[in-house]
C-alpha cells in the first residue's frame, strides 16, 4: 500500500502544487526581487543578480525547464532567454536592455518575480478548473477559449453517468434472472458476465472497433434486415463510447447486485402475490428496495471506474468524446507538464472522494432506518 498507492498519490499531489523550477534556477534573482515594488524596472543590482543566475545555468535541462515554466505564463520567454543566455556567455558585465529591449518592460520582470516568489503555487489547480489569478492577484475565470478543462471534466462525468445508467438498466434484470436460476444455468450466465474480465481491455476495445464500424457486424445486420438504408454512425461518437464502456464495466454492476439478490428470501415475491400485489407492484415495493444496496454499490464501482477510462474513448470516440484521462495523458507525456497532470488528477480524485463520502453517508442513513 505504501509503495504502490500512498507514495505515488503523495507525489502526484505534491507535483500539482509544487513549482520549484524558477526558485532553484534563479536563487540570486529570488533574493534580489523580494522587495521589488513592481512599479518600475528592477534596480541594476537585481538585474545583475539575474544575469549571474543565467551564467551559472550550465545544465541545459534545467535551463529548458526554466524556459518552459516562464513561457507557459508569458509567451516570448523562449526567444528572450535564449538570446540573453547567448549574449551573457563569457561576458563579465551585463546590460540586459542592450541585449533586448523587452528587459525594459516591467511585465517580463513581473513574470519572473511571480515565478521565484515561492516554490509552491495554486496555478495548476486553478487552471485545472479554468481559473487563474489576474494582475491584482484575485481568482478569475480564464478568457473564453483559453482552456477547456472544465468542459472536458463535465463531459467525463456525463459520459460516466450514461455508462452507469446503461449498466443498471442491463445489469439489474440480468442479475435477477441469474439469481432466479440454479445449477449449470446460473453458471453459464455468470460465466458470460465474467468473460470480459478475462480478456485484455485493449482486445475488447479493438473488438468493438470492428463491430461498430460502418461495415461492421451491427450495421451489416441492420442493412440485411432492411431496417436501415445506410450505415448507422456508431463510431467516433458518444454512442459508441457508451456501448463499449458499458460492455467492459457491466460485470462490476451485475456481481454486486447478484450477491445481494441471492441473500433475499425467495418466498417474499410469492407472499406479495398471495396478498394480491401485482408482479410489478411487488417488484417496486419488495424486491427493488431490498436490492438497492447492490445497485448503489455497483453504480459506485462503475462510475468511479468510468471516470478514469482512457483507451476506450481514445479508440472509439471522436474529438468531442475524449475524457479527462486523455488530457492528463497529454500533459504527462506530450507536454511534459507534470504539474498540470497532477492538478487534473487531484481534482478528479477530490470529486471521486466526495462521491464516495456521499455513498457512505447514504449507506449509514439506510442502516439507521433499518
Amino acid at each position: 500500500m505504501l509503495s504502490f498507492f500512498v507514495v505515488p498519490l503523495v507525489t502526484m499531489m505534491k507535483s500539482a502544487v509544487s513549482d520549484p523550477v524558477a526558485t532553484e534556477a534563479l536563487p540570486r534573482t529570488a533574493r534580489a526581487l523580494a522587495g521589488w515594488d513592481r512599479a518600475s524596472v528592477p534596480p541594476a543590482q537585481a538585474q545583475a543578480a539575474f544575469a549571474d543566475d543565467i551564467r551559472a545555468l550550465k545544465n541545459d535541462e534545467q535551463f529548458g525547464d526554466l524556459v518552459r515554466r516562464l513561457n507557459s505564463t508569458q509567451s516570448g520567454f523562449r526567444s528572450l532567454l535564449g538570446k540573453t543566455r547567448r549574449a551573457l556567455d563569457g561576458a563579465t558585465t551585463a546590460d540586459l536592455t542592450a541585449i533586448d529591449q523587452r528587459w525594459s518592460e516591467t511585465s517580463w520582470w513581473t513574470t519572473i518575480a511571480d515565478a521565484v516568489a515561492s516554490p509552491w503555487t495554486d496555478k495548476n489547480l486553478l487552471a485545472a478548473v479554468d481559473l487563474e489569478r489576474n494582475a491584482a492577484g484575485s481568482i478569475a475565470a480564464m478568457p473564453e477559449g483559453a482552456s477547456a478543462n472544465r468542459l472536458i471534466m463535465i463531459r467525463t462525468f456525463v459520459t460516466s453517468a450514461l455508462v452507469t445508467l446503461a449498466c443498471i438498466l442491463i445489469g439489474l434484470p440480468y442479475a435477477m434472472v441469474a439469481a432466479s436460476l440454479e445449477g449449470w444455468r446460473r453458471q453459464i450466465l455468470l460465466g458470460a458476465v465474467l468473460l470480459p474480465l478475462w480478456t485484455s481491455l485493449l482486445v475488447r476495445t479493438a473488438a468493438w472497433y470492428v463491430v461498430l464500424q460502418d461495415n461492421g457486424l451491427i450495421n451489416a445486420t441492420l442493412k440485411g434486415l432492411g431496417l436501415t438504408s445506410g450505415p448507422v454512425p456508431l463510431m467516433f461518437n458518444r454512442l459508441g463510447v457508451v456501448i463499449a464502456m458499458t460492455h467492459v464495466l457491466l460485470p462490476f454492476m451485475v456481481l454486486p447486485i447478484f450477491s445481494v439478490l441471492i441473500a433475499i428470501p425467495r418466498n417474499l415475491m410469492p407472499a406479495a402475490a398471495s396478498l394480491g400485489a401485482h408482479p410489478l407492484r411487488a417488484f417496486l415495493h419488495v424486491l427493488l428496495p431490498l436490492s438497492m444496496r447492490g445497485v448503489v454499490s455497483g453504480a459506485l464501482l462503475v462510475f468511479m471506474a468510468a471516470l478514469g477510462y482512457y483507451i476506450t474513448p481514445a479508440l472509439i470516440g471522436g474529438a468531442n468524446d475524449q475524457m479527462i484521462s486523455s488530457v492528463i495523458a497529454y500533459y504527462a507525456t506530450a507536454a511534459a507538464n507534470w504539474g498540470m497532470a497532477g492538478a487534473l488528477g487531484l481534482v478528479l480524485l477530490a470529486m471521486t472522494i466526495l462521491l464516495y463520502a456521499v455513498y457512505i453517508r447514504l449507506t449509514a442513513a439506510e442502516e439507521q432506518r433499518a
